[in-house]
């Protein structure tokens, strides 16, 4: 787990002008405040913002989208009101890109494919399940996978979300047979206590809310198991190509 003491210069930055500040989070770190109290990462960088560049009073910075806490990686936050309102349309209008790496127990039925569920949140638990379509409050989940390495155990899966449902990435590779790797709410069959869920934000892409260039964050996981399952090149030769 993350230690109490995180500081915001740990946190690394991988884009930053008057507009955006774009940063690769931290496992195990919430992104924002939450019933836990320990640091999170939106109180982090408003005060690593605040010191940077001498700021008097409170700093405005704008949470677009979430990583939940177990999740690390590319992660883009708003510095000015203008730009969080617009990149949140970008967001609804499914014009923000944002893909996954994922460790995954077994073997995917194809090297490449869609995923396409209904999914259903049980808010008292913090859970969601797959429905059959048409169930009252399901809600539709689409993906892209593309595996891009396998051992005899695992498989290293790049993944494109096109619907932004709580748990999707999860709940979806369970649903196709092969859980992520330390995940304990949804393969506690196959993972043991206190593994680290192998789940990492590798690219976050948009237009950019003022120059409307476009704006890539790209962010890999720690060498370390089982991410170190594969050479780098791998993970780079799928940067290049991507986008699946």
């Amino acid at each position: 787990m993350m230690s109490a003491h995180l500081q915001s210069g740990e946190i690394e930055i991988l884009f930053e002008d008057n507009h955006l500040l774009g940063i690769s989070k931290p496992v195990n770190v919430p992104t924002q405040e939450d019933a836990s109290g320990d640091p999170d990462l939106l109180n982090l960088l408003k005060q690593d913002l605040k010191e940077r560049y001498n700021k008097p009073g409170n700093v405005y910075l704008g949470l677009v989208h979430r990583l939940d806490r177990p999740v690390g990686g590319a992660m883009i936050f708003a510095k000015t009101s203008k730009a969080a309102s617009r990149l949140s349309e970008t967001v609804r209008g499914r014009h923000f890109r944002k893909i996954y790496a994922a460790v995954v127990h077994g073997k995917l039925p194809a090297r490449k494919g869609t995923l396409k569920h209904t999914l259903l949140k049980d808010s008292r638990t913090n859970t969601v399940t797959a429905v059959p379509k048409g169930t009252a409050g399901g809600k539709d989940a689409v993906l892209d996978y593309q595996v891009i390495g396998e051992t005899d155990r695992y498989s290293l899966v790049y993944i494109e979300l096109h619907t932004g449902r709580s748990h999707q990435i999860r709940v979806q590779m369970k649903e196709a047979g092969c859980p992520l790797f330390g995940d304990q709410k949804y393969g506690a069959k196959l993972n043991k206590p206190g593994q680290q869920i192998a789940l990492w934000s590798v690219i976050a892409a948009f237009p950019h809310p003022v120059t409307k260039e476009d704006v890539v964050l790209q962010s890999l996981p720690a060498r370390e198991f089982p991410w170190a399952e594969w050479p780098s090149h791998i993970y780079e030769e799928a940067f290049a190509e991507s986008r699946l």
